[in-house]
């Protein structure tokens, strides 16, 4: 039956790659353009640059499917949300609900909220530095997207090599603004105001960004938001309970550049987010009320130190260091269940360091990486104890390489493999013993350019999650001994590119990849009560397909993103509960640069959902649906008005009724956005 999954994923991704040679060869019958006109003009969203180890390289000529967000996107969303950011992302859903503090990401069908099971299957980093926070009822990721410019999405278990064991969905790289964002050439230093308002729930945001460059080579950016929301109203008119959001933020970042042309770089920065509120829902992951209201307030906060030299003269130094602390609580009280008036922690140390080793010869390229990541936590549950959310220790350290080969410019192969170890304590429960586990993270990736049209890939990867504090040491678990979970990932598509198509510069990429992911000693979580709680049920396969493509030109531009997810596990043989349904984005825009103006529309097309093992306490299938949005962004580049951005969208303009599979609560009804902001500059 694996074989029979596997050959289908693998189907998918080959018959995407046939189509894609197919137009290869009508391209060359009728002309492709060369390297050189390719590089001269501006690129598509598959050609944004991926942030990783070896040679620079974009989202489409890598052996992975990967997703990269920029801040034009972010600002052109109005996020209030993660969801609202990440919603147009192949095989990326949120689960748990769409209230700030109850989302959790799911990729290719692995991640949900219902249970701790998913901390180290979906590795989230923000600035590098981890972040995941597990509780009953909440969500794992607390934060604003107001301070980021930039969100990566890497799908699938082949990034398990550099950031760490167990990432069996995947990992999302956050990045935080810069002063570097909002100064121009020669400016001293510049102010940027922005207001949003959000009329579904009475939304709004005052967010200030200072950024100073006292001198050439140092730079601080100090930013500060506010973001309030009363309850939201799905689109038959029904207030999604517990949805109120009353949240600053911020964003301190030092960066000072020194050394042989200013590339040495040194780089310090704080975060903190927070939210206090009274008489909040305490469930927020879906509208069961019978848990009550909380007082409650969420902290989260992370300082960074990192240094950089890539040393452009020395090709046996890249280096790159960073030491952080990450300090995640959620404090409760006056809740309407006394046993639930608790404080809840994760805090977190973190050093990485690694270095990359450039050989280059008359036709080849070589980049050798190699580093390590040390990690120290503290799960914590003050003011009584919590058989669901034990107190522990994890002491974790892994070791990697990974080597890059080059040849002519068309062949790249890519190996790696990582060795991890971990070390659980527990605190105050002497019933439990400490517990250690070793994890290996192999995998190998090819991808060959046949020209500059047409490109295939392929990749294997193999990855170990070891059990989280949560599992080891929850009441229920005393007689269990957890195995950890495996994984062995293949993937294989295609890439075409074609140039000046309808007019000079235009450009139309697509990027098709077939994937089967066999997980073994999959942990499942029985349910509060049931003793041992956690246990290895055997084997699962998540199998299918993502398609992505990009048409930019000078005057307009279109998207489109599909995913194909199936996952069933194979010891019932029912579907598994945590696989979004196939859905279809589609995306077309106009540009009128001579007034900085440009329009759009987004479209979400979702199927229904009946492939689901449901109760009344979990997931229910799902009736198909699909959304329409309109936006307007207007941004003079020069001018008396240069310096104003504008914003204006229009989310589900016919107020679709609808909730997402993987979500607890129906989604907003038809919403209304608006964004003004100003910078001043002074040299």
């Amino acid at each position: 039956m694996g074989l029979v999954g596997r050959s289908f994923a693998l189907l998918l991704g080959g018959a995407a790659s046939v189509v894609l040679a197919q137009g290869a060869a009508w391209a060359q019958e009728n002309g492709s353009t060369t390297t050189t006109a390719k590089q001269a003009r501006v690129g598509t969203v598959l050609q944004r640059l991926v942030v990783g180890a070896g040679a620079e390289k974009v989202a489409i000529d890598t052996p992975q499917a990967v997703t990269v967000v920029e801040q034009e996107d972010i600002d052109r969303d109005q996020p209030q949300t993660l969801g609202d950011v990440l919603k147009k992302t192949p095989g990326v859903n949120l689960s748990g609900s769409d209230r700030l503090l109850g989302q959790a990401i799911n990729i290719r069908g692995i991640g949900g909220p219902e249970t701790a099971g998913d901390e180290g299957r979906i590795i989230v980093n923000v600035d590098g530095v981890p972040k995941f926070y597990e509780q009953y009822r909440m969500g794992s990721l607390f934060t604003d997207m107001e301070l980021f410019k930039r969100v990566e999405v890497l799908r699938g278990p082949a990034s398990s090599t550099l950031y760490g064991a167990g990432a069996l969905g995947g990992v999302i790289n956050f990045t935080t603004k810069d002063a570097s964002d909002f100064l121009e050439p020669g400016q001293k230093g510049a102010v940027r105001i922005k207001g949003s308002y959000d009329s579904n729930s009475n939304g709004w945001l005052g967010a200030g960004i200072v950024a100073l460059r006292p001198t050439d080579n140092f730079e601080f950016l100090l930013s500060g938001n506010y973001r309030y929301a009363d309850v939201y109203t799905s689109g038959n008119g029904t207030p999604v309970l517990g949805s109120e959001i009353s949240a600053p933020s911020g964003l301190a970042k030092a960066t000072w550049r020194f050394g042989d042309a200013n590339e040495q770089v040194l780089r310090l920065s704080y975060q903190h987010f927070t939210t206090n509120m009274a008489g909040q829902e305490y469930n927020q992951t879906d509208q069961m009320v019978g848990f009550g209201t909380v007082d409650r307030e969420v902290v989260d906060k992370s300082a960074i130190i990192s240094y950089e030299n890539p040393a452009s003269d020395n090709p046996w130094l890249d280096l790159r260091i960073q030491a952080s602390f990450s300090d995640t609580t959620v404090d409760q009280f006056n809740a309407g269940i006394p046993t639930l008036n608790r404080k809840y922690g994760y805090q977190q140390y973190q050093f990485n360091i690694d270095n990359t080793f450039d050989y280059v010869g008359d036709n080849f390229e070589n980049y050798l990486t190699i580093g390590s990541q040390t990690n120290w936590l503290d799960r914590t549950s003050l003011r009584g104890v919590s058989g669901t959310h034990p107190q522990g220790k994890r002491f974790a350290t892994g070791i990697f390489a990974q080597d890059e080969f080059i040849y002519n410019d068309k062949l790249t192969v890519i190996t790696g493999a990582r060795i991890d170890w971990q070390h659980l304590t527990p605190v105050n429960n002497p019933a439990f013993v400490e517990q250690q586990h070793t994890m290996f993270s192999p995998k190998i990736a090819t991808h060959y350019r046949f020209n500059d049209t047409f490109a295939m890939f392929g990749s294997i990867a193999h990855t170990e999650r070891p059990p989280s504090i949560d599992q080891v040491f929850d009441a229920g678990a005393v007689t269990s001994k957890l195995q950890k979970e495996g994984s062995n990932n293949y993937e294989v598509g295609g890439a075409l590119s074609f140039y000046d198509l309808a007019s000079s510069g235009d450009a139309l990429q697509i990027k098709a990849t077939g994937f089967y992911n066999d997980i073994t000693n999959l942990i499942t979580d029985r349910g509060n009560g049931v003793v041992p709680r956690y246990v290895n049920t055997g084997r699962a396969r998540i199998y299918g397909a993502e398609i992505e493509a990009a048409y930019e030109a000078d005057s307009w531009f279109a998207r489109a993103a599909y995913s194909y997810v199936i996952g069933d596990d194979l010891v019932t043989g029912t579907p598994l509960n945590t696989v979004a349904p196939h859905e279809l984005g589609l995306g077309l825009g106009v540009r009128m640069p001579q007034y900085g103006l440009t329009f759009g529309w987004d479209g979400r097309f979702v199927s229904a959902q009946d492939r689901v093992v449901g109760t009344a306490t979990t997931r229910q299938p799902t009736p198909a649906f699909s959304t329409h949005d309109l936006y307007l962004s207007w941004s003079p580049k020069e001018g008396n008005l240069k310096g104003w951005d504008a914003q204006f969208r229009v989310d589900n303009i016919f107020n679709q009724q609808y909730q997402e599979f993987l979500s607890g609560t129906p989604a907003k009804g038809r919403t209304f956005k608006i964004s003004l902001a100003k910078s001043f500059g002074y040299n």
